[in-house]
């Protein structure tokens, strides 16, 4: 019998090519997105190009209802794939956002990866299987505003649960991207005109190193030299001129 991944996010970008990716190896896919017919075409898509199952689920991530629809799915079915990927970026500096915007982005990149995994972690651990994949960024090595604070959250609890489970065949891990050519920068009205060629990922490429990490049991992944350099230089590098790199960026992009 096929197992189950379910992915949020599902219907665009990084989560678009995890449920392509999963369909590929098999893997029933549940869908989570706000866009209830966008959902309904990835997932039909997915059924005839792969013949999975599918299960769609419309959720709002930034509502307590929309989380705790997620959780009670998670409850209910067993799931072996935990793909935390929705998210979105705000193009303000926080003295100058709007404080609903920001307890929204807080919901969707912190509260709802950490409650998700707070119900499905003792299902795994029971069946001694599972493999959860939390998609920050490169931004949670930097200081970058509320997003930056957001992914380095979902980073360093993704490798304290990786060093919590070592010695079971539950993974864990947390894929660090860079800049992605996905609707994320649209969407957030961020200017992304000046960024050089080379420092574009492609979305497709990186989740198939994202899985191929999380299996060899990494606790996070970089996908890309260039993203591998850049923390490379900045663990290396005084915080006083990471907090100043990360916030000149910011500011570019607004």
């Amino acid at each position: 019998m096929a197992k189950w991944a379910l992915v949020t996010g599902a219907t665009a970008g990084i989560g678009e090519s995890f449920t392509r990716l999963l369909a590929s190896k098999g893997f029933n896919i549940a869908l989570v997105a706000r866009d209830e017919a966008r959902l309904h075409e990835r997932a039909a898509g997915l059924r005839e190009k792969y013949g999975v199952q599918t299960f769609v689920l419309p959720a709002d991530l930034a509502t307590v209802t929309g989380c705790a629809s997620v959780e009670e799915y998670l409850q209910e079915f067993e799931i072996e794939v935990l793909i935390n990927n929705a998210g979105f970026g705000i193009n303000k500096a926080f003295t100058a956002s709007d404080l609903n915007a920001e307890q929204d982005m807080f919901d969707v990149l912190v509260r709802t990866p950490m409650r998700l995994m707070h119900v499905i972690l003792p299902k795994m651990k029971a069946r001694n299987s599972g493999t959860i994949i939390n998609v920050s960024s490169v931004a949670s090595f930097i200081a970058g505003g509320t997003y930056s604070a957001s992914k380095s959250y979902l980073t360093v609890l993704s490798e304290s649960l990786h060093t919590e489970l070592l010695g079971t065949e539950v993974k864990i891990s947390a894929l660090c991207p860079g800049f992605t050519r996905t609707e994320f920068h649209q969407r957030g009205r961020m200017k992304m005109k000046g960024l050089p060629e080379f420092m574009w990922l492609n979305s497709d490429q990186l989740v198939v190193t994202a899985w191929s990490d999380a299996q060899a049991g990494k606790a996070v992944s970089i996908p890309g030299w260039q993203y591998k350099l850049l923390v490379g230089v900045i663990s290396s590098t005084p915080r006083r001129f990471v907090r100043k790199i990360g916030m000149n960026l910011r500011k570019r992009q607004r």
